[in-house]
């Protein structure tokens, strides 16, 4: 094979929260939107042999021989990926899935395959068991609504995907040491956890349809911002049992409530957290609330902060030699 460089750059993903689960027709669906910061890199050249290297070499090697098991290969082929960049591990930016697209997108253009659907790369790497926001999100990105897994789906159809105007603004709140639930942890989390009643899903639905989508479809900030926090409240309202209340635990709790009381309307947490976001019509308003929340809450709890726009191109993929 000649020597060949692919490089895969990813965004991150927020998840606003989740339809249904434990029964019906349909489990879990939702919405949620991708951002560019704080993103992913890797880089695949040419190699003696298959390795890993940089933060999570481990989970890429993981995600590789699923790959490679998916494409029937008997051994992964000649390539050393390197992890460049990546994103903390299970804070509620989607981490896990864009570091498994990634590897396989960069495995697909390092042996010259044909393109893959979002599905496809999907199950080429074991995600989208559940929620597939981050599938959808690392093809197009964007604003993203998944209808909902039925038995009979590999993964969650795309209900619909938009663009969001370039001048709005995400800021990142993540608390330090803190960590969302993942893997074993998580599926025992929804196992012990009670039915979404049909009502509420119904609810949470017409919420996106006919509020959120159609804001964001008109570039309306103050009824996106206003329907994203309703719909973060009552989603994380059915994890109640879990987390003590709408979001997972009284740090996060206070967080959100001291934002609101801020005059920000659009507070929400993405999946488990602790990552907190707020959004804001400009960068210019975004690094003001920045440098205003820095001194409010300097005494307590540690905060890494970012501020980024949507990435509506989702991932790019770049291929040398």
């Amino acid at each position: 094979m000649p020597p060949r460089t692919v490089e895969v750059s990813a965004p991150s993903r927020l998840h606003f929260g989740l339809f249904s689960f434990g029964g019906g027709e349909r489990q879990f669906g939702g919405v949620g939107v991708v951002v560019e910061k704080p993103g992913l890199r890797l880089r695949g050249t040419t190699a003696s042999a298959f390795d890993a290297r940089g933060p999570l070499a481990g989970r890429v090697r993981e995600f590789a021989e699923r790959w490679a098991t998916f494409h029937g290969l008997p051994k992964l082929p000649p390539c050393l990926v390197e992890v460049v960049q990546a994103p903390p591990d299970h804070v509620g930016l989607g981490t896990g899935t864009q570091l498994g697209l990634s590897v396989a997108a960069a495995l697909n253009a390092f042996c010259e395959f044909p393109s893959s659907t979002p599905v496809e790369l999907a199950i080429s790497v074991g995600r989208g068991l559940r929620s597939a926001v981050g599938t959808y999100g690392f093809c197009g990105g964007g604003l993203v609504v998944e209808r909902g897994k039925s038995v009979s789906d590999p993964i969650s159809p795309l209900e619909c995907r938009l663009d969001l105007p370039a001048d709005w603004r995400f800021v990142l709140l993540t608390p330090a040491g803190f960590t969302g639930l993942s893997g074993s942890e998580e599926q025992k989390a929804f196992s012990g956890l009670p039915r979404v009643d049909p009502s509420v899903s119904e609810c949470l639905i017409a919420e996106v349809r006919t509020r959120m989508v159609p804001a964001a479809a008109r570039g309306d900030f103050n009824q996106f911002s206003e329907s994203v926090y309703e719909f973060g409240r009552a989603s994380g309202l059915c994890f109640s049992e879990k987390q003590g209340g709408p979001y997972n635990g009284p740090v996060l709790t206070a967080l959100v409530e001291s934002i609101r009381n801020m005059g920000v309307r659009g507070v929400g947490q993405s999946s488990w957290g602790p990552t907190i976001f707020a959004i804001f019509p400009n960068e210019l308003e975004a690094n003001r609330f920045v440098r205003e929340f820095e001194e409010k809450w300097r005494d307590m709890a540690k905060l890494t902060m970012v501020v980024t726009p949507a990435s509506n191109g989702g991932a790019k993929v770049e291929v040398r030699g």
